[in-house]
């Protein structure tokens, strides 16, 4: 091929990327047929390896430290070598231990499709498997007139968008048809699978920092809409996993990673079925609930963005928890659960929430558990970690008190929700009462 030819074939690839990336069709890193070529590229003190951050420099250049100290993605692999994962191993009768099965190795680690010679499995998760492999962007991504557009277009993968960093760290942390952490692995040892992706993003080391160079590169960083897309995509992948054919059942059995995990997991003494519940369900005794409190946060999220939207998702998922039971056609109400959710997540992604709502949504998070809504462990899980999120942006903005007390507060929820089987929704609906006036008197002026 002549460098004429390679540069246009060249160009049309990027700009083929750029569109893909546009159109929200951005291929995952681990599916991606780009090299991967190892963290080893990126460890340079004149690169990303650097001890301590650099002075004057639009990013911090110690990403690689940060990464390899501090974040439990580093040392995600080594878990895999633990007893407990030898025991998960056994119960499962897998044919390799944990650290050699690619049922394990799927979410612990990069198992990138095109690996280069450099690239280890035991780095864990590394930097491509977030970023995305660099054979094309790692010369790139250095020279004087790079963008960050430039670098999308040669296949960096678009981590700093929530509807994208949304999919790729639900890949994980929910599952796909491809990698799925099921009950039966659950019940073979694995810890229950909680994620909500603005939380689990600030319990990890920053290894970058939102300045006036990164928001003229990539946007400021909402955290708020972080939260409502993540919750709105783990809807979207609840639902893709039960229609999915393979996933979606295990032998006579639903896949009951899908349910309400305590709808069984209770002593039969406790009676806990009620005629109407979350959605107004009202599903005959003895039926396994969907767990739905993603399900639960997105229609708080739209009753403020999009209430016409909102009021077709409620009815959607009426009609699916109707479909479950044995009344209506399953696939059908799950797709239309699906493309509501999709829909949601574009709504989100545009318009973002506003500061006028974000106290009416603090506060229908508080007043929604007050009155029952969060009934099972797992709504109360998202609402707590929910508040968090929401609370701490309106402090930022002044519209809150002191955050001691608002710390003091969110520490309070937290600790009803220490132990799953412990849980106690009406203990859960006092320590909100207890927290509703932390949010609901504005401070004086604002």
């Amino acid at each position: 091929m002549t460098p004429i030819r390679t540069l246009v074939c060249a160009a049309l690839l990027g700009l083929l990327a750029l569109f893909a990336l546009q159109a929200g069709a951005q291929v995952l890193p681990d599916k991606s047929r780009d090299r991967t070529l190892g963290v080893v590229t990126c460890a340079s003190a004149l690169c990303h390896g650097s001890i301590a951050s650099w002075n004057g420099s639009p990013v911090n250049q110690n990403e690689y430290v940060v990464w390899s100290r501090l974040d439990k993605h580093a040392r995600a692999y080594q878990l895999l070598l633990n007893e407990k994962s030898r025991r998960i191993a056994a119960n499962l009768a897998l044919p390799q231990p944990a650290h050699q099965s690619r049922v394990c190795l799927d979410c612990h680690a990069h198992v990138p499709a095109n690996p280069a010679p450099a690239h280890k499995v035991s780095d864990g998760i590394g930097c491509e498997g977030c970023h995305g492999p660099a054979e094309r962007w790692i010369a790139a991504h250095t020279e004087p007139d790079a963008s960050h557009r430039g670098n999308l277009a040669q296949g960096l993968y678009p981590s700093d968008q929530p509807l994208a960093r949304a999919r790729l760290c639900l890949s994980c942390h929910f599952g796909t048809a491809d990698k799925y952490v099921t009950h039966r692995i659950m019940a073979a040892g694995h810890p229950r699978m909680s994620f909500e992706m603005e939380t689990f993003t600030n319990l990890q080391p920053a290894h970058f920092k939102v300045d006036a160079d990164y928001v003229a590169r990539k946007g400021n960083v909402d955290g708020v809409r972080i939260w409502a897309i993540g919750q709105a995509v783990a809807v979207g992948t609840q639902i893709d996993i039960l229609q999915d054919p393979r996933r979606g059942r295990d032998g006579a059995f639903p896949e009951l990673t899908l349910f309400d995990c305590h709808a069984c997991h209770h002593p039969m003494a406790d009676t806990r079925w009620k005629p109407v519940g979350s959605f107004g369900r009202s599903i005959s005794p003895g039926l396994v609930r969907l767990n739905d409190s993603g399900m639960l946060m997105l229609r708080l999220i739209l009753r403020q963005i999009d209430a016409p939207l909102g009021e077709r998702f409620v009815q959607a998922v009426v009609q699916l928890n109707h479909a479950v039971a044995g009344n209506g056609d399953l696939a059908e109400r799950a797709r239309d659960v699906k493309a509501l959710a999709d829909e949601a997540a574009r709504r989100i992604a545009s318009v973002g929430v506003t500061r006028d709502n974000l106290r009416a949504m603090a506060l229908a998070l508080v007043d929604d558990g007050i009155a029952g809504g969060y009934a099972d462990y797992a709504g109360a899980e998202q609402a707590a970690m929910a508040l968090g999120s929401v609370v701490n942006t309106l402090h930022k903005l002044g519209q809150l008190p002191s955050a001691a007390s608002l710390n003091q507060g969110l520490a309070q929820l937290r600790a009803g929700l220490v132990q799953d089987e412990a849980y106690r929704p009406a203990d859960f609906q006092n320590r909100l009462r207890a927290f509703r006036p932390l949010v609901a008197t504005p401070l004086a002026g604002r």
